[in-house]
């Protein structure tokens, strides 16, 4: 993933760099494009405004790379931007069906798990009344579309901000029994990623709209920073980001069969300030050295 006015030529870096890298055992099999929210703010306005953006940003490397989504912002909902999301997709839809991209390529946005009020059990899960008017109409839109909802998946910011009810192995992919049993559907979970992913499932569900599937648009575990250095540990980072590739054949007790998952991130973030674990959520160091032995087999 890769937010920016301008996107196209960072994806051929990045696809490009698997080379470079000595990347034998990473491949991109497919990419999405996010809109940032000061083109969201533009692209509302108007089918030409998104026409122009695709033209610049799309076209030209098509059919030379699989892209696959756009999504119109990542984390804009709740915030000042948000009441622009909705009226942009549809724009953005109408303008790939002019040049005939409808099909090809699909429209959504991208949502933390801020945009719940309720995640646990996650049969209860829920938007926040403030953010529902917001989400209700968007998710209800993908559904007409047969496009996803991206979501940014973070057991870890789950354990962390909760670490005296949430089991480390639970977080982590590694937990060898039935940790949470939903007491609404006896749905049984063994990891923190499913509970999260299904509670906004069932969000969607209680919005209107139940068959909107979700794709994660970002997931992973930092390899150093916060308050906590036996958490965020580079043999953490690597169980958890190995396991997450595993598991997404799986899917979901909810929604069981392979979901796409997107892994954040390609490099630490050596000049995000301040410092700390925002810095270290990358495969690779700057120096293009690999952080830890991480592969998709």
């Amino acid at each position: 993933m890769y937010c920016a006015d301008v996107v196209g030529i960072n994806f051929l870096l990045i696809s490009l760099s698997c080379t470079n890298f000595g990347l034998k055992y990473v491949l991109l099999l497919s990419l999405w494009v996010c809109v940032t929210g000061r083109s969201a703010t533009t692209c509302h306005c108007g089918r030409k405004r998104c026409s122009s953006w695709i033209s610049s940003n799309i076209q030209p490397y098509l059919p030379d790379v699989n892209l696959k989504y756009i999504t119109v912002g990542n984390e804009v909902i709740p915030g000042e931007a948000a009441q622009y999301v909705l009226p942009a997709m549809k724009n953005m839809v109408d303008a790939l069906g002019s040049v005939g991209l409808r099909d090809q390529i699909k429209v959504s946005t991208s949502v933390s798990m801020g945009v719940m009020n309720v995640s646990y059990p996650p049969s209860q899960g829920s938007f926040f009344d403030y953010v529902a008017p917001i989400m209700g109409p968007i998710v209800q839109f993908l559904a007409s579309t047969g496009a996803p909802l991206m979501v940014n998946v973070y057991p870890y910011f789950s354990y962390v901000g909760n670490c005296q009810a949430i089991q480390l192995d639970y977080a982590l992919f590694t937990a060898n029994r039935v940790v949470v049993k939903d007491p609404n559907n006896g749905l049984e979970y063994r990891n923190l990623f499913d509970a999260m992913v299904d509670s906004v499932y069932s969000a969607m569900e209680r919005a209107g709209a139940a068959g909107v599937p979700i794709q994660v648009s970002e997931s992973g575990w930092p390899s150093a920073g916060g308050d906590n250095p036996t958490v965020t540990t580079i043999g953490n980072a690597q169980t958890y980001n190995q396991n997450l590739v595993r598991h997404a054949a799986q899917g979901t007790p909810k929604r069981p069969g392979p979901i796409e998952i997107f892994v954040f991130a390609l490099f630490n973030e050596n000049q995000k300030t301040p410092t700390g674990v925002e810095n270290n959520w990358g495969l690779f160091y700057p120096n293009k050295q690999p952080v830890n032995s991480f592969s998709v087999n």
